[in-house]
């Protein structure tokens, strides 16, 4: 949630972030009208508490006749503190709903527009020119005896697979690579539940527009986390934090699920848009004026992770209205997919300022001891779609494949040979 604070003294900056993300400004008209009308209410149930209070006080020193009247008195202005409060109830409950429904204010310096509008920061590496025509990662994947669809989709349906032989391999050296990144860099590595609570899911701010995403236990009322995300940020929820020596830094290790609602047609070859998966996180908590630069260096861990795999890629500053619920900003790495002929996503690193935490609780003290909301960052290390990347441009002409120097002392292996 965002700071009502800011919504009070600068309406026209939260409708303005709200027309960057291309959506309706009126929302905030409506959380400035609810949060208005908690106050009052507020205002009045307190004055008549303060009323009943002195009121009791009276009949306390009456006698007879008068005190009898006083009584009567006494229980109209009960009924009234009743009403009050239920009244404060409600327009409390509408203000949080109202609250929840606006995302978080968009940082100026993200480019306005769409998802097309990115900005292109950077581009690290050349794309690599073949003298054959290349494979893609779904035919090289079976020819190494790494990847199996037709049967993923036996068992489980579209868009799940079996990772195989040398392909779950890959995956386990890929992401200890990440995990060892991790750990020297000071994280504290974690694996996290995969089923987190609805308030966990909602304080993340994943069940809001993307909510069809996320696949959900109803009969346990648990959601299956679409990234170590969710379960990192309520790894703190309703705690005062020390970050008196600096950001809090977590990876997590985790399988990922992801619906896919609304991809119907979209990267349906292979495994670059898939139901499962698994994944690296970054995740960090810190004061809020140290986010921007905590931001960066997580962008700095991703490229150095992308380093180790030798591939080209580029980095891209996501356009306003391309943001999720949380994030204020995001930059994007993107690794050349040769026979796409594209840019495709590697990594995310989002920075949510305070907008995760207010809702889950987290905060930590000041310089006076003060408890204040502190802010969330995430960001990718590692995941399946890497293997992508790796197996496309790394590719020989008789089909094996040449393993990241980086990776080889995780995997045991320099190449890989086609087994069909």
């Amino acid at each position: 949630m965002i700071d009502l604070k800011v919504l009070r003294e600068d309406p026209d900056t939260v409708r303005a972030s709200q027309r960057a993300r291309g959506e309706d400004p009126a929302t905030v008209d409506a959380l400035l009208s609810a949060d208005d009308r908690r106050r009052t209410v507020i205002s009045r149930a307190d004055s008549l508490r303060a009323e009943q209070k002195l009121f009791g006080k009276q009949v306390g020193k009456a006698r007879g006749e008068e005190r009898e009247a006083l009584l009567a008195k006494g229980k109209e202005l009960s009924a009234g503190v009743k009403e009050a409060e239920a009244e404060q109830h409600e327009a409390e409950q509408a203000l949080d709903e109202a609250h929840r429904a606006l995302p978080n204010l968009v940082d100026p310096a993200a480019p306005v527009g769409g998802e097309d509008d990115y900005a292109v920061l950077e581009h690290v590496g050349t794309p690599r020119e073949f003298d054959f025509t290349p494979l893609d990662h779904l035919d090289l994947g079976v020819r190494l005896g790494a990847l199996d669809m037709e049967r993923g989709a036996k068992v489980s349906g579209s868009r799940f697979y079996f990772l195989t032989g040398i392909g779950a391999q890959l995956q386990l050296a890929l992401l200890n690579l990440a995990a060892a990144q991790a750990t020297a860099a000071g994280f504290t590595l974690i694996i996290p539940p995969v089923l987190v609570r609805p308030e966990i899911m909602a304080g993340t701010g994943f069940l809001g527009a993307h909510a069809s995403e996320i696949y959900r236990l109803r009969d346990d009322d648990l959601y299956l986390v679409g990234t170590s995300e969710v379960a990192l940020a309520g790894y703190h929820a309703d705690e005062i934090i020390d970050l008196s020596a600096g950001p809090r830094r977590y990876a997590g290790w985790s399988t990922c699920f992801r619906r896919e609602a609304g991809s119907y047609g979209k990267d349906t070859r292979g495994i670059i848009r898939v139901h499962q998966f698994d994944k690296i996180e970054m995740f960090s908590y810190c004061k809020p004026e140290d986010a921007p630069a905590e931001h960066q260096r997580l962008l700095d861990w991703e490229k150095q992770m992308l380093a180790k795999i030798e591939v080209p890629y580029r980095v891209i500053d996501t356009a306003t209205g391309d943001l999720g619920t949380s994030a204020a900003r995001k930059f994007d790495c993107e690794a050349w997919v040769p026979t796409q002929q594209a840019y495709r996503e590697l990594t995310s690193t989002s920075n949510c300022t305070t907008f995760q935490a207010r809702r889950l609780g987290v905060r930590y003290r000041d310089e006076n001891n003060k408890p204040q909301t502190a802010a969330t960052l995430n960001g990718t290390l590692a995941t399946t779609r890497w293997i992508v990347a790796i197996l496309e441009n790394h590719q020989q002409a008789d089909g094996s494949v040449t393993v990241p120097e980086a990776l080889r002392p995780f995997l045991g292996l320099d190449v890989l040979r086609p087994t069909n």
